[in-house]
């Protein structure tokens, strides 16, 4: 018997239903995102905002309509309960890009500034977090998420950035 090492099919197609709402949900900020900030200009005690001017309210509610109309669209060319698993998927998503803004502004890193890997992974690794709790994911999945997403995000901040679209190539 040969032990598989690649990861399978299914495991390739999961990652797909996984990455869609993640990264849709992730740069529609970047598109219909601006106006109120989320934390409402409030510092902390250590005399850092909470999150910062990039994090708004138009962001967060764009994202989220975002990833659920990619769950809609997954649910109806696939199968239902992908609608679950791209709501979860995008709400994960959200709170993973607020945790890294917080983390960021307690190391007094300013907004648009980077923080590698944490602006590469952050979203990805709370939405992960998010659907485990409702879908038994395979680790192949997981990794390929994992692996598949910093050059993604490289990529496409970079293209966003060409299109100025994003004021930093980050």
């Amino acid at each position: 018997m040969v032990k598989q090492v690649w990861p399978a099919v299914h495991d390739w197609i999961w990652a797909l239903y996984i990455i869609a709402p993640i990264y849709c949900t992730n740069g529609a900020p970047v598109l219909f995102g601006g106006g109120r900030p989320i934390d409402s200009g409030r510092y902390l005690a250590d005399g850092e905002r909470i999150f910062g001017d990039h994090k708004t309210v138009r962001g967060l509610v764009s994202g989220l309509l975002v990833g659920v109309v990619v769950g809609l669209f997954e649910a109806y060319f696939f199968s239902a309960e992908l609608f679950l698993l791209a709501v979860l998927a995008s709400l994960g998503a959200l709170a993973g890009d607020l945790a890294g803004a917080f983390v960021k502004r307690r190391l007094r890193i300013k907004p648009g500034r980077p923080l590698p890997l944490v602006d590469q992974l952050d979203f990805v690794v709370v939405a992960i977090l998010f659907l485990l709790p409702a879908f038994n994911l395979s680790l192949a999945t997981i990794l390929i998420v994992l692996v598949a997403t910093p050059p993604v995000h490289v990529l496409t901040n970079l293209g966003a950035y060409a299109l100025g679209l994003k004021r930093n190539y980050w």
